[in-house]
Formats: structure tokens, C-alpha cells, sequence
């Protein structure tokens, strides 16, 4: 069976949250959330869209990298590792150091508990070995 294409209205905040979405985690990465949208779920990639980075992300009161630091101690204390694994990715993007990540793991593993940094640790050694061997290709 055919997948149903669907028209999907878009805003300003949806185009400006694309692009900036599309900078800091990677063309390929959105397309394949967006291609993989369907009925159920494109409600929630367009709130994501237009909510977290066409109006949060494009506030000038915080520069991306700042926003990079802060998702990777909320996503560690949240214990989310396949989003975790993408902002690390797109922290490395908005310029952020590895030794700026290991800091903020390690920040957050005092206040959110030590499992939860060994896992943010580990993710971002594979998003690290990856970015080394050039075998990550915006894959996510």
C-alpha cells in the first residue's frame, strides 16, 4: 500500500525553525524525520519544528552553543540517549569543545547521578569515534 502524502501547512517560525533545525543536527537527519512523518506523527514534527527551534533556538538571548551546553545536561538528567547522541552531535556543530562536553557531563553527573553521565559519556565517544573515522555522514 502507497503512502498517503499529505499537504502540510507550514509557517514562518516552521521555515525559520527548519533551517536552523537543518544547521545544528544535519540536513540528513531532518530530512529522514520529516520523510518518515506520517498522519499520527507529523503534528509532532511540526511542534518540534516551529515550537523548539523556530522560537526558542531563533531568541537572541542565548548563542547556540549555549543552547548545545544546556540540551546536554538537560538530556543527561532526562537520561535521553538517542536525542543526546544527536545534540552532541550538533553541540560539535555550534562549536562546542569535547572538553566543554565532558565538563558539562561531569557537571551533570554530580546533580543528576552518575549513571546517567556514564551514559551521556559513552554516547559522546561514539559520536566522537565516528566524527574521527568520518563514518557518522550526518547518519544519526
Amino acid at each position: 500500500m502507497a503512502k498517503k502524502t499529505l499537504k502540510r501547512k507550514t509557517s514562518k517560525k516552521f521555515k525559520a525553525g527548519l533551517a536552523i533545525r537543518r544547521q545544528v543536527v544535519g540536513n540528513a537527519y531532518v530530512d529522514q524525520a520529516l520523510a518518515a512523518a506520517d498522519e499520527f506523527s507529523w503534528p509532532l514534527q511540526e511542534l518540534v519544528t516551529e515550537y523548539c527551534w523556530g522560537t526558542i533556538w531563533t531568541r537572541p538571548g542565548l548563542k547556540r552553543r549555549e543552547r548545545s551546553l544546556l540540551n546536554l545536561a538537560m538530556l543527561t538528567a532526562l537520561n535521553r540517549p538517542h536525542e543526546i547522541k544527536i545534540h552532541v552531535r550538533g553541540a560539535l556543530n555550534n562549536g562546542v569543545s569535547r572538553g566543554e562536553i565532558i565538563e558539562v557531563f561531569l557537571q551533570a553527573c554530580v546533580y543528576c547521578g552518575v549513571p546517567a553521565a556514564v551514559d551521556s559519556i559513552r554516547i559522546a565517544q561514539a559520536v566522537f569515534a565516528e566524527t574521527d573515522t568520518g563514518t557518522a555522514a550526518e547518519r544519526h
